[in-house]
């Protein structure tokens, strides 16, 4: 049957197909709809789904899965397989029995990472299988080829989709035949755990039988052999369908390599292809990959991302494509009619939500630091906005769960200064908790702000650990931040919502006051898990620009001078009637909450 899916929706039909039994993950755009996909589907009920608490914990669950016999999917975006490094290097060593596929998302640009990071290198240097899909369509297939090629071989292999692919959409043709299976289980043997002599002897394994892939031929590596041209172009991912569409519209031909296996490199493709093409241009995103490679195998120069003819970073667009191979072929780059507008867009920088409650915790922090040297560690999430103005309340962001450990060497050498460290519910539970171990055993004087919004929200609003619900919307057990925090000897712990801002400020000023590690859970819900309780409006605005100058909620606005309030936008979360000192805002329906 036909199906309208995205990219993600076709790697989760692909792995329905395949028979996956097994299928967890951590929320990451663009890698968030395969499991949401799977949730949905009529097929779900047969498949265990799982938000896991963080990509570590997803690859070793999917381990013991695929240990078991069980056709395993382990989802993550590409700075996620940072996180699960360790037990994805060692599969690779230790091996599998189910088929086990990781989904790793790339995001070229980056257009919601940290990194432009390339899943393809780190295939190459962990020794597992990368599949590179250029469509939705291809991504189907791919991931049903994926999991019959890792029980082959009996090693997880990844997939690597790119944002373009994985937020794509097409009609795809999906079979209604479910692969069939009975898992044998987990059966004891030696070979499960991992000890030096075995990691060498796999080792020299994996080097053979990698070494013996690439010289196999691949249905998903094609080369196209054109007479009366030395041009060629090399491809890989969704690049592969840009170039298709660049040259079909300048009515061209030339050889091309289609590289949709990227690792093992493909060694018969590449010596067939070097026959005809003298002259080679190879596109590709991020890094040089497949560069680097064929000039391993071939002594032709390259046009490439070392040359300059390709950009070193960034998404590779229809547009900056056709102007490399027009240049590239010598051609004249066609001019594209374009719509102009006679208007200049006003700028739209990211910005907290109107009502969310981090603003209300960032706003806390700040007027309980006023006059004090401060820095403020933030962390990776929606509440990384609290960089910008008129907050200014995020110094430094590095990585999920970082914001805690940074803290606490910046306070080791600013011992004068109050260090505040910003961390969601959901990356607490991700990678939050060891950072703060590792503070309370080394006495670390700072204060923790944890943001619990009940959700993750930056990346759709996905369960977590403290929900106290399941993907599935099975109620499970609410683990409670305050009492992690009290376990793990936190000597202070207090709770308070961020939008009673008189408390909040004086709990911060306590917390920041008490010599050693102390945490507060600003506790409020995101907007979008919680209801709209009320508005709030303006009258007779004296135009002091308090509540704009303080808080930056793009629910107010100055019209002629004076401050007023967008109803629609109104989330009803009333600090904005805390801060107007003439007391000139107030609610105007519901009850607040």
């Amino acid at each position: 049957m036909k199906m309208n899916l995205l990219g993600n929706g076709a790697i989760a039909m692909g792995a329905i197909a395949a028979g996956v039994k097994f299928a967890a993950g951590y929320p990451g755009t663009p890698s968030t709809e395969i499991l949401e996909t799977l949730k949905s589907s009529e097929y779900s009920k047969n498949i265990h789904i799982e938000w896991s608490a963080n990509e570590k914990a997803a690859v070793e669950a999917g381990a013991g899965a695929a240990y078991s016999g069980m056709r395993t999917l382990v989802t993550m975006k590409q700075v996620g397989l940072n996180v699960a490094s360790d037990p994805v290097m060692c599969l690779a060593y230790i091996g599998i029995k189910g088929g086990m596929v990781i989904a790793v998302a790339d995001d070229p640009g980056p257009i919601s990472s940290q990194t432009e990071q390339d899943t393809r290198s780190f295939g190459a240097y962990a020794h597992l299988t990368v599949l590179d899909p250029s469509s939705p369509e291809e991504a189907y297939k791919m991931t049903k080829y994926a999991f019959e090629l890792s029980e082959k071989i009996g090693r997880p292999v990844i997939l690597r989709p790119t944002t373009k692919v994985c937020h794509a959409s097409a009609t795809v043709d999906v079979s209604d035949e479910i692969h069939d299976y009975t898992p044998e289980g987990f059966v004891k043997d030696p070979k499960w755990v991992i000890f030096p002599p075995l990691s060498y002897k796999r080792h020299i394994e994996n080097f053979k039988m990698y070494n013996s892939i690439a010289s196999e031929k691949c249905k998903y590596n094609n080369v196209e052999t054109v007479p009366d041209t030395d041009k060629g172009i090399v491809t890989g991912g969704v690049t592969t369908a840009i170039v298709t569409d660049v040259l079909e519209s300048l009515g061209v031909k030339v050889n091309r390599l289609t590289i949709g296996r990227p690792y093992p490199f493909p060694v018969s493709e590449t010596e067939i292809f070097a026959e005809t093409a003298k002259d080679i241009l190879v596109l590709e995103e991020l890094e040089p990959f497949i560069e680097e490679n064929l000039q391993r195998l071939i002594k032709t120069p390259l046009k490439g991302k070392y040359s300059e003819h390709v950009p070193a970073a960034g998404e590779l667009k229809y547009e900056n494509i056709e102007s490399i191979i027009c240049g590239f072929l010598g051609l004249q780059t066609p001019e594209t009619p374009s719509a102009k507008l006679n208007v200049t867009l006003p700028t739209r920088a990211p910005v907290l939500c109107a009502g969310c409650p981090h603003r209300a915790s960032f706003y806390a922090v700040k007027l309980a630091s006023k006059g004090k040297k401060a820095v403020y560690c933030g962390d990776i999430g929606c509440y990384t906005l609290g960089n910008a103005k008129p907050l200014e309340t995020t110094d430094t962001c590095l990585c999920m769960g970082g914001g805690i450990t940074v803290a606490q060497g910046i306070k080791t050498s600013n011992p004068d200064t109050d260090v505040f460290a910003f961390t969601g519910d959901s990356t607490f539970f991700a990678s939050g908790m060891t950072g703060v171990a590792n503070a309370v055993y080394n006495k670390h004087n700072i204060t923790i702000c944890i943001l619990d919004n009940r959700t993750t929200a930056m990346t759709g609003g996905q369960p977590h650990p403290g929900t106290g619900v399941t993907i599935t919307g099975e109620e499970t057990v609410h683990i409670d931040i305050a009492k992690v925090l009290t376990a793990l000897d936190v000597g202070f712990v207090k709770e308070c919502n961020p939008f009673d801002l008189e408390n909040a400020v004086k709990t911060v000023t306590e917390a920041a006051l008490y010599n050693g590690v102390s945490a507060i859970v600003f506790k409020a819900p995101c907007i979008a898990v919680s209801k709209k309780p009320c508005t709030y409006e303006v009258s007779d605005c004296i135009g002091c620009k308090r509540c704009i100058n303080e808080l930056g909620c793009p629910a107010i606005s100055l019209s002629s001078g004076k401050a007023v309030i967008d109803p629609v936008m109104c989330y009803g979360c009333g600090i904005c009637e805390t801060v107007c000192k003439p007391g000139k805002i107030h609610k105007i329906g519901g009850v607040r909450s």
